[in-house]
């Protein structure tokens, strides 16, 4: 989260749902200019030796018989303990993008980068099907492990003509076999997330109470636009102070609250350091910044969580030191309440925790008791918004937790216990539909990012309800949609699955008007009182000359 996108690419995958794990958010930062060229050694294995790959537990092997182009391939024997990952750490430029690709073969095999995007397949049906990301390094990254691995118990995959182009290849290029050139895709996030991540943190005029005139939920028919600020660290987008953040933008989420330890559940927000943000503000006018925002009717919020900032409350301990503790940066700052942008393994399902409506799992029911004491403090003016991405909520509609029968992925569907618990005292729901995989709408069939019909079919889902885990006698209620938000990236930096102003407008006809739906008829109905939209991030939109904002204000006026 803090290096710069939102939100791991978490995929939704078909099939019997061993969902996706590992999944991490990827730093964006401006793209490198210099010409492409090819950074991995023997990526076709055509040495007929591993070298320079290296795969952990000796699972791997290089394999004739099975190659995608020339004589060799990668076989990754993945077992009931060992997901035969197998890496390749090379020399990067920092503040470079990068594209990653190979062709595997195979059940659950991965693509990805250490600390960076993924992707994968749930299966390729016996042939060979090509998987790409792309990556953007940090400001100081110089080096960058990719990797290729299966999952536990799926047996072995196959991998061949794997490929990291960028700009500024090595003068001497490895030698690879010709195959087709690798194209760039999706990444994989969070919140900061596959991309760069995104949440935010707090500040805000001192005062022991959250501050500002509106009460929580606002009236049906009004509008919000909702945004990620840059609060704690810096990127690509560059710094933006408080002050200088448009009066567009209705409610501010700073990046980020993070834990002192995953889980320990004392939360910390550091304001961007000098070193990192040359044009960072005082504290004190950061402070004043934040209440002239509220005078006008803005509201500031802690966001928690995003790439960095995994909280794990396992404790009744935790529990409470996350609410003393996120209480004090509130009370610090003035803030107006908070944003729950967790991400990663922040919340999972233990094993048998099938009903959403009634949790077990301590770090499920530890956070909506944190989350309840705190609205109770601070009363009916305390805002609270959630920034899922759509792994841990439109999943639930196929798997939920480790399943009945377990070997799922206990993160799918793992937010909407949460969502559930909290829908009374919540302010608003903006799901990332971005940096996300494919995910089954109601209407049966897998959507996409990048065209209107996902944003319409993702927001669809929590505006009709539907069945978890496909068990119609456990639904999963509808939100009223004056709680909903569409959350998604400023521009092609800030996330994959961006779409331009004009596909937004499509989906918000669609949704609020019932007209130019396309493939997709939302089940419940049109919804004029749609609150809005939410993106990653402030700082991306205005770096963008702020189209995304521009855009919405154009449409709801």
């Amino acid at each position: 989260m803090r290096t710069s996108r939102k939100k791991r690419l978490l995929a939704a995958g078909t099939a019997w749902a061993v969902a996706a794990a590992g999944a991490v958010a990827i730093s964006f930062g401006l793209a490198g200019s210099a010409s492409a060229g090819e950074f991995l050694v023997n990526g076709g294995l055509e040495s007929g030796a591993l070298a320079p790959w290296t795969c952990s537990g000796a699972t791997g092997s290089v394999v004739t018989g099975h190659a995608h182009s020339g004589s060799y391939a990668l076989a990754g024997a993945a077992g009931s303990t060992d997901t035969a990952q197998c890496t390749q750490t090379v020399a990067v430029a920092p503040n470079t993008t990068y594209t990653l690709s190979a062709y595997v073969n195979g059940a659950y095999v991965y693509l990805g980068v250490n600390g960076g995007s993924s992707t994968w397949t749930p299966g390729t049906g016996g042939a060979y099907q090509k998987l790409s990301v792309s990556f953007t390094t940090a400001a100081t990254q110089t080096s960058a492990t990719v990797f290729t691995h299966g999952w536990y118990g799926q047996g072995t995959y196959y991998a061949d003509d794997i490929s990291l182009d960028g700009p500024g290849a090595p003068s001497s290029s490895p030698s690879v076999p010709s195959s087709p050139s690798p194209s760039a895709s999706a990444s994989v996030s969070a919140s900061a997330s596959a991309s760069a991540s995104a949440s935010a943190s707090a500040s805000a005029s001192a005062s022991a109470s959250p501050s500002g005139s509106a009460t929580s939920p606002p009236p049906a028919g009004s509008h919000a636009l909702v945004g990620y600020l840059h609060a704690s660290f810096a990127n690509g987008a560059g710094y933006l102070k408080m002050s200088d953040v448009p009066d567009s933008w209705d409610i501010i989420d700073l990046a980020f609250g993070e834990p002192d330890s995953i889980t320990s559940g004392n939360i910390h927000f550091n304001r961007c350091p000098v070193a990192q943000c040359p044009g960072v503000e005082s504290d004190a006018d950061f402070k004043a910044a934040i209440a002239a925002k509220q005078a006008k009717g803005k509201k500031v919020l802690l966001s928690i969580g995003g790439q960095n900032g995994e909280v794990q409350l396992t404790t009744t301990a935790a529990r409470d030191a996350f609410v003393s503790s996120v209480s004090s940066i509130i009370d610090k700052w003035g803030l107006d309440g908070l944003d729950i942008d967790f991400e990663g393994h922040s919340l999972s399902l233990n094993t048998g925790d099938n009903d959403f409506k009634n949790p077990t799992t301590p770090v499920i029911t530890n956070l909506i008791s944190a989350v309840k004491t705190l609205k109770a403090k601070y009363g009916a003016k305390f805002q609270l918004t959630m920034a899922p991405e759509t792994f841990f909520v439109q999943l639930g509609y196929q798997y939920y937790g480790s399943g009945p029968w377990g070997g799922q992925d206990p993160r799918a569907g793992a937010f909407l216990p949460v969502i559930h618990a909290l829908r009374d005292d919540l302010t608003l729901l903006h799901v990332q539909d971005y940096n996300s995989g494919s995910i089954m709408g109601l209407d049966g069939q897998y959507h996409n990012m990048g065209g209107a019909d996902f944003h319409i079919a993702m927001t669809d889902m929590l505006l009709a309800g539907f069945p978890v885990a496909g068990n119609t006698a456990n639904m999963f209620p509808p939100l009223k949609p004056s709680q909903v938000a569409i959350g998604m990236p400023a521009n092609t930096y800030a996330g994959n699955g961006y779409v331009a102003p004009a596909v937004v407008n499509q989906a918000l006809d669609c949704l609020t008007k019932g007209t130019g739906c396309g493939s997709y008829t939302p089940r419940a109905g049109k919804q004029p009182n749609l609150r809005g939209l939410m993106t990653w991030s402030i700082n991306w939109d205005n770096y963008n000359g702020n189209e995304f904002s521009k855009n919405f204000h154009n449409y709801f006026g």
